[in-house]
């Protein structure tokens, strides 16, 4: 074989080194985003996604009856004297409602929204393959929004829609939501994930919501809301909207909630949280400039329950919480859903800042203490508090009504429809303070003081974050 020349050398080393940067480009374009070249990857379809999760999402119709009211005019002593008592009695109409559910467990365990089935007498659900069945509801979580019901498949295993991590989300993530909108029959939108842990939107105690841009209209409430990969990234739960219709801004209840109420099933349908006994606020800019912090975000304890987890595994009042588990924690709501997705029995470490210093702080998360006994009495007797339920708040009775920080006292937890209670305007979930100037501290004292007659009431009561006194002739 003759050598070769310099310049054929020079030559083949050319070529060699421009199919090397070739290939190396090939290789490099291969994993970075690209236009659609092709008419194959133009078509592109989610249609095996869809068939896939699609059976194990339900219509969901409802049927409950109401009492139609009448004309307080009716009541008038003048026209029952002409008209008789039945003109004035309250009428009956039957109310259907529909949405949506996902089938989480083969043997007929559906979840759907409070709101779907709230104080419906018949609940009928219908699978995607026609097949209809009566349910029964186990239980519903009004703070969070999600009920579960109960199909009788009869022996056979329905679809499932397995839970995903919605953790693992990121904003730009694709997904599809399926659901029953306007009761035209199932329908699939598809979107984007566009913004993770909503807290501000007011749909539910526990404010935590993933925001999509995925079509969701009326009727789509329950329906699920579905990853690439077939799994449940949440239930499709609300919409902001002026005309009702889908705006491209949508929430959905994280899976991460909604496998804890789905281990409550398990619980014989009650709902028990883990409480660490504080309670805190949001870090503002103004705060985070007084704490010398570099930007806002967190939750600074304000309260902490004496004698509770948290105060025993030595958080302070002061202290900064930034994250749970490795989570970041920005708001008072984000600690709530935080805590509320782990199970009691277990520990939730808390990263918190105090006094310029990071400490990891594991905190054992147990169930919420009923003490003192809750001693629900309903008040009797002539008093503006008649037919007003009284209770002694604990924290298991503030967590179970979902109220924050506050640990004792006397709560009106019920009040009986056209009572005096309700004509002088009391409502669930205000707290008495104090009787004629004399204190409320639990229910026997409220009610000691009530027993006392007398022509002029002058009752304090705690709505929300404001303080108010009636006085009553």
């Amino acid at each position: 074989m003759r050598p070769l020349r310099p310049a054929r050398r020079l030559t083949i080393l050319w070529f060699t080194v421009c199919a090397c940067c070739a290939f190396m480009t090939g290789s490099l374009r291969a994993d970075e985003p690209a236009v659609p070249s092709s008419r194959e990857q133009i078509t592109l379809s989610f249609a095996p996604l869809v068939k896939q999760v699609e059976p194990a999402v339900v219509n969901i119709y409802t049927r409950a009856v109401v009492q139609q009211r009448t004309s307080p005019l009716f009541n008038d002593p003048f026209f029952r004297q002409f008209f008789g008592d039945a003109l004035g009695q309250p009428s009956q109409r039957t109310q259907n409602s529909l949405g949506s559910g996902v089938i989480v467990r083969s043997d007929g365990l559906v979840v759907t929204n409070v709101h779907v089935i709230e104080g419906a007498q018949e609940i009928k659900v219908v699978l995607s393959d026609g097949r209809e069945f009566s349910a029964t509801l186990v239980t519903s979580d009004d703070q969070s929004d999600l009920a579960l019901l109960k199909v009788d498949p009869e022996g056979a295993a329905l679809p499932v829609l397995p839970l995903g991590d919605s953790d693992a989300l990121e904003v730009g993530d694709l997904v599809l939501a399926i659901g029953n909108p306007f009761g035209v029959g199932q329908t699939v939108t598809s979107g984007i994930v566009s913004a993770l842990a909503r807290t501000r939107v007011g749909i539910s105690d526990y404010g935590f919501f993933i925001q999509t841009d995925a079509a969701i209209n009326p009727g789509n409430s329950g329906g699920a809301l579905v990853t690439m990969d077939g799994k449940l990234a949440g239930i499709n739960t609300a919409i902001v909207s002026r005309s009702g219709g889908s705006v491209g801004i949508g929430f959905a209840i994280p899976a991460n909630m909604v496998k804890s109420v789905i281990d409550a099933a398990g619980n014989g349908g009650r709902i028990v949280r883990p409480w660490i006994g504080a309670t805190g606020q949001p870090v503002t800019a103004e705060l985070a400039q007084g704490f010398g912090l570099a930007k806002p975000g967190g939750v600074v304890i304000n309260n902490l329950y004496d004698g509770g987890p948290a105060q025993r595994a030595g958080l302070k009042v002061g202290d900064i919480v930034t994250a749970i588990n490795d989570r970041a924690v920005e708001d008072p709501g984000a600690l709530r859903f935080r805590l509320a997705t782990l199970p009691i029995g277990s520990t939730a470490t808390l990263t918190v800042l105090r006094k310029g210093q990071s400490l990891e702080i594991p905190i054992p998360l147990t169930q919420a203490p009923e003490t003192p006994p809750r001693d629900e009495t309903l008040v009797e007797g002539r008093t503006p508090l008649m037919g007003a339920y009284l209770a002694n708040l604990s924290p298991a009775l503030a967590e179970e009504v979902g109220m924050s920080g506050v640990w004792s006292g006397v709560i009106l937890t019920k009040i009986d429809n056209g009572s005096p209670a309700a004509q002088v305007g009391f409502r669930p979930g205000d707290i008495l303070l104090k009787i004629n100037e004399v204190p409320c501290p639990d229910v026997k004292t409220t009610l000691d003081q009530l027993a006392q007659r007398s022509v002029h009431w002058k009752i304090t009561v705690k709505r929300g974050d404001r303080v108010q006194t009636l006085d009553l002739g």
